[in-house]
């Protein structure tokens, strides 16, 4: 089963690091880790998705607290959150008819095009995971030639919040 955790920490430098080798140690894998500022100063957020039954996610829960920068440690059920992921997908386009039928299919499942060039065009996408990852398989047949993907970030539902 997999568990989307959040964690907000003190940004000091390292911490990334000693949560990232936490995981290594315990030999929990890391399916994707995404980091970046909160609503509050000089706290991160880092949210990781990874696999394991609820005694797993007990017990990385439970590691996780007994960091020092560690302020709370959270998991986002699916169902009581809202996620996203961010991709950019740059595709070959070898014609001026290939490459209109490339920003009407962008278009429809509402991307954006964010580089336009002779032999290429870069694609923007958010989303479900799996919605991504259809949007992938449908501009494969035109040929991909590098995809850079941020993992997926949630929150809660509601006016819930991790800290006070």
């Amino acid at each position: 089963m997999k568990h989307t955790i959040a964690i907000l920490v003190k940004d000091h430098p390292g911490v990334l690091a000693r949560i990232s080798s936490l995981f290594n140690r315990r030999r929990f894998n890391i399916e994707s880790i995404a980091a970046g500022h909160s609503e509050k100063e000089g706290v991160t957020r880092i949210t990781i998705v990874t696999e394991g039954d609820d005694a797993i996610l007990e017990q990385i829960t439970k590691q996780l607290n007994k960091l020092v920068d560690v302020l709370r440690v959270k998991d986002l059920p699916r169902e009581h959150s809202v996620e996203r992921e961010l991709a950019l997908i740059k595709v070959s386009t070898k014609s001026v008819d290939e490459r209109s039928e490339i920003m009407q299919l962008v278009d429809t499942f509402r991307g954006h095009i964010v580089d336009i060039d002779k032999k290429s065009l870069t694609i923007e996408v958010t989303g479900a995971q799996e919605k991504i990852n259809a949007k992938l398989k449908l501009l494969e047949s035109f040929g991909i030639l590098e995809i850079a993907r941020t993992g997926k970030i949630s929150l809660s539902r509601g006016a819930q919040r991790i800290l006070n």
